[in-house]
């Protein structure tokens, strides 16, 4: 009865659907959806048993004939009280498992599946969705109508309780308009909200399934067709390996011109392109939705009036009132000539009263409020910076406006921004949202600085230059000082913020890769910096971007590197004078050796001088699972002091006692030790690839800077701090950054090092060792 059938996509330059049941094609588009509904449809009603009295309905995809190549099958086995129903539905079922099928089921009676539907708003959506397939059509078309009907009678109750759950679904997958790998049908803005819309609808609530939500909705589906057929399995995350396959399936293709754009050369897929068209649709899909929840609101509320009948206006800002809960414009600002500020005026009154702006003010805003002039006039400006310090009300008011073109309006670099994907695995967010998200973080620091205005501002523009040809930080800088100067602030306030975009990353770099004892660290960045005031601006900065940016670009240990170094800086800014660096620890210097010291992400050690004391604490801790973040080497009164900072590398820390006892006998010279110790470097070798070695001569005082480019392994200090030392090179400190999978590994040579076939041997052992 069933068979395996391998089936193309409609160009056949795809890899093969495999589809469990004969007769069911691939393909994408919603010709190819509906016709696999009806093959299945076929398929089911030769299994069906044949009994009076019963009927099947199939509800989700199936139910709505939009089967996805390798969706979930859910049906409902609906009888009348006939006995025997469990024998039935196991002769339904079983062939269905066997043909490998994935199936969600149940069986129940009308009455029964409308009570489940009363107390369980998810099994509500999913009946409005429900078809007959086989069996007493009578039966199935009473469970059809009466949930429609029992839907509508109670969606004012039920949808608050949608609400939540939908909330919780968001905050689980994030936004898919902003993500660089979303679900494409649970994150916000996905497939799964387009039932809520229908489901709105359905209720009479308001008009949600507009043209642009249904065009929305079939690229959606198109989309989550071609990954199906991609990857060969149901999958609805749209992850990055596949996003190119996926974007050749939809014909999503960009032709390339020659250096001479004479002849075009075949035509590269644009994986980008994907990615910006589901952002644009997630987008509508969300808008549509939250518009849909707002009348939703009202309904359940009630409209509030005066005596005279009208909706209740409450002022909130100049020219901006709030009726039934949305901000609307005040009747003065409609029958004059509008300023061009009152978009921005009306964006910022949003942001800070955390309303939402009426579909009608908006479209009125996008039709005649006037283009801004250069510069701008001060309303605008102040307008503009009111918007980005609103804290939670800036992200909701600031992607009402881009949904209505107003953004465009503000700022024309937008149109470039606009979900510009950033292939980095630290970023979540596209390059949009990350810029608005990263205005929201600094807001949080702005009592830190004397100039919140420019902090706001500097977080907003600092990845301008992103998208663009060069550093972005370098590229970005003039463009971020013609933005400033264009909305009016005075000439030294304008390079104030180019100098804020061109330094945005100097703190964290220099944090994680320099040593931060080092006077000319310290001297390099003050010099840089110039003032406190630019270096507080430059913190705030750079903890804003990092919390924009996701989990994995910020962590303790890195913030307590980055106020370090901003400690020492402002010190020498306030002074003049460099800090001295910070004396050893007295417990190291005092006491038989060997000594051993484990805090919480340090581990400190003692021991009599000799070489290669650096690569075997490395060593060691590499076999416990540390990660080493920076270390310290020195000599005080002839006994060698290694200071580490550590991390587990797996999340789980080490056996205190065992990883004591490991360090005194490897200290000591153990032939055990060092022995296991050299089987886990052996082991790990030969896991990274194409590493590189760049010097910098004059970063440090008494030493050359190594830098080390590669993929991250476990061992790798060991490893290269063992070459080093064979080579006769003495390391005086470590720094380790890690980067996603590769790390940026800088390593302080005590000397000058002025001849480049010495520095070319010690590149070579270098690499050979990773």
């Amino acid at each position: 009865m069933t068979s395996l059938t391998t089936t193309t996509g409609p160009t056949g330059d795809g890899p093969p659907v495999v589809n469990e049941v004969a007769g069911v094609p691939g393909g994408i588009g919603a010709e190819a959806r509906a016709a696999r509904a009806d093959a299945l449809d076929a398929w089911l009603r030769g299994i069906f048993p044949r009994r009076e009295g019963i009927a099947l309905v199939a509800v989700g995809g199936l139910g709505r004939r939009q089967c996805a190549p390798h969706g979930d099958l859910d049906l409902v086995l609906l009888h009348a009280g006939v006995p025997g129903t469990d024998e039935l539905a196991a002769s339904l079922w079983y062939p269905i498992w066997d043909a490998g099928l994935r199936l969600d089921h149940s069986v129940r009676t009308v009455a029964e599946a409308l009570s489940v539907a009363q107390d369980d708003v998810k099994v509500a959506l999913g009946l409005l969705d429900a078809r007959h397939v086989a069996g007493d059509p009578v039966l199935a078309d009473q469970l059809v109508r009466t949930a429609a009907d029992h839907w509508r009678r109670t969606a004012v109750r039920q949808l608050p309780r949608l609400r939540e759950i939908t909330t919780a679904r968001w905050e689980t997958h994030g936004e898919l308009a902003f993500l660089l790998e979303g679900d494409l049908k649970e994150a916000a803005g996905g497939l799964r909200d387009v039932g809520i819309l229908r489901a709105i609808a359905t209720a009479g609530v308001t008009d949600a399934l507009r043209p642009a939500v249904h065009a929305a909705h079939r690229r959606l589906l198109d989309t989550r067709d071609a990954l199906h057929q991609q990857v060969g399995r149901r999958i609805d995350r749209l992850v990055a390996q596949e996003r190119d396959g996926v974007a050749a399936l939809l014909g999503l293709r960009q032709p390339q011109l020659d250096a001479s754009d004479a002849a075009p050369r075949p035509e590269a897929v644009d994986g980008d392109a994907l990615l910006r068209r589901v952002a644009g649709d997630a987008r509508t899909v969300s808008h549509a939705l939250d518009d849909a929840w707002r009348a939703a609101d009202r309904l359940r509320a009630g409209r509030h009036r005066s005596a005279a009948g009208r909706p209740l206006r409450r002022p909130v800002a100049r020219d901006v009132v709030e009726q039934d809960g949305e901000l609307v414009l005040a009747r003065t600002a409609i029958g004059a000539r509008p300023d061009p500020s009152l978009s921005l005026r009306v964006a910022a009154a949003a942001a800070t009263t955390r309303l939402p702006i009426a579909r009608a003010t908006c479209e009125w805003l996008a039709a005649y409020c006037p283009p801004l002039p250069a510069p701008w006039p001060p309303a605008a400006r102040a307008a503009l910076i009111t918007l980005l310090g609103a804290g939670p009300g800036l992200v909701p008011a600031w992607e009402t406006c881009d949904r209505y073109g107003l953004v465009d309006g503000w700022l024309p670099e937008w149109t470039r921004l606009r979900s510009l994907p950033q292939h980095n695995p630290v970023h979540r967010f596209t390059l949009d949202r990350h810029l608005v998200q990263a205005a929201y973080e600094a807001s949080r620091h702005a009592r830190d600085v004397d100039r919140p205005d420019l902090l706001l501002l500097g977080a907003f523009l600092h990845d301008i230059g992103k998208g663009l040809p060069g550093d972005h930080s370098t590229v970005g800088a003039p463009l971020a000082e013609a933005v400033a100067a264009r909305i009016g602030l005075p000439t030294a306030e304008a390079a104030l913020i180019a100098k804020l975009v061109r330094l945005h990353l100097l703190l964290p770099d220099v944090a994680t890769r320099r040593d931060l004892s080092d006077p000319k660290t310290v001297a390099g960045v003050a010099e840089r910096v110039g003032d406190t005031t630019t270096l507080d601006l430059l913190h705030g900065l750079v903890r804003a971007d990092a919390a924009a940016t996701g989990p994995a670009a910020w962590s303790d240990w890195k913030g307590r590197l980055v106020a370090e170094l901003v400690a020492r800086v402002r010190a020498a800014l306030d002074t003049g004078v460099v800090p001295a660096p910070p004396a050893p620890d007295p417990a190291l210097v005092a006491g038989p050796l060997p000594v051993v010291h484990l805090g919480e992400d340090r581990v400190s050690v003692a021991a009599a001088d000799r070489r290669g004391l650096l690569a075997t604490v490395a060593g060691c801790l590499a076999l416990h699972r540390l990660e080493v973040i920076s270390a310290d080497a020195a000599t005080v009164d002839g006994r060698a002091l290694v200071q580490c900072r550590v991390q587990p590398r797996y999340g789980l820390a080490p056996d205190p006692i065992a990883l004591s006892a490991d360090l005194r006998r490897a200290l000591t010279g153990d032939v055990s030790v060092i022995q296991r110790l050299r089987g886990r470097a052996l082991a790990a070798r030969g896991q990274g690839a194409a590493p590189r070695v760049v010097w910098h001569r004059e970063a440090a005082t008494d030493a050359v800077l190594l830098e080390l480019r590669a993929a991250d392994a476990a061992g790798l200090l060991y490893r290269v701090t063992c070459a080093l030392d064979e080579a006769g090179a003495q390391v005086r400190a470590a720094r380790i950054s890690t980067l996603g999978g590769d790390v940026v590994d800088a390593f302080y040579l005590v000397g000058g090092w002025p001849d480049d076939a010495e520095r070319t041997r010690i590149e070579a052992a270098v690499l050979a060792a990773v």
